[in-house]
């Protein structure tokens, strides 16, 4: 009967020169690789289902959000909740869903939006949203804009430098189409995003 021997450096037994220095080399890269592929494939489950990762180009909407900043958006904000008045969302543009928007959500389902000087108002209220999150002084007459039930209108801080929902040809954003709430910026500083 022949005793069987494990490759074990701890088995007084144990020859290092009876292992091919080829198996050891495998053993090494299919470890590694292993352990990348599990990585990658988390990393792309967190970001197909969980996270939004986005570089903003344009100024629109300054302060909050400069050009070049990158944003996360968390895909699951509205799984359990509706989207609100003044978040910050990302959605593919409505006239081109190849390209990606940052903008905030002013105008809520069922709503009617209209701006007189630079001010929004909603409904018939005679008092006007509060605007102390925009760049300057906002200027202009839009609307009414009459918002579809299961949509939002939508305003770039920026307001005087902002393609927004006041000049697309499709000037609301379905709450379908809605990727994720913007929760925080990073790469040239990080800050909370309200």
């Amino acid at each position: 009967m022949e005793k069987i021997v494990e490759n074990n450096p701890h088995n007084d037994n144990y020859d290092e020169e009876n292992v091919p220095m080829k198996s050891l080399i495998i053993d090494e890269i299919l470890t590694w690789s292993k352990m990348i592929f599990f990585v990658l494939l988390v990393a792309v489950i967190i970001n197909q289902f969980v996270i939004v990762n986005a570089a903003v180009p344009t100024g629109s909407m300054e302060n909050v959000i400069m050009p070049n900043d990158r944003i996360i958006a968390f895909r699951m904000a509205y799984l359990f909740s509706e989207p609100e008045r003044f978040d910050i969302i990302i959605f593919p543009f409505p006239d081109d869903e190849s390209r990606l928007y940052v903008k905030r959500i002013i105008g809520l389902p069922g709503e009617t939006v209209t701006i007189v000087n630079g001010l929004v108002f909603i409904d018939d209220n005679a008092t006007p949203l509060r605007d102390d999150f925009i760049r300057d002084i906002a200027t202009g007459n839009y609307g009414p804009f009459h918002v579809p039930e299961d949509s939002f209108f939508m305003l770039g801080d920026n307001r005087n430098n902002s393609d927004d929902s006041r000049a697309w040809n499709n000037p609301f954003v379905r709450s379908d189409r809605i990727l994720g709430r913007a929760i925080f910026k990073y790469f040239r500083g990080f800050a909370l995003l309200r």
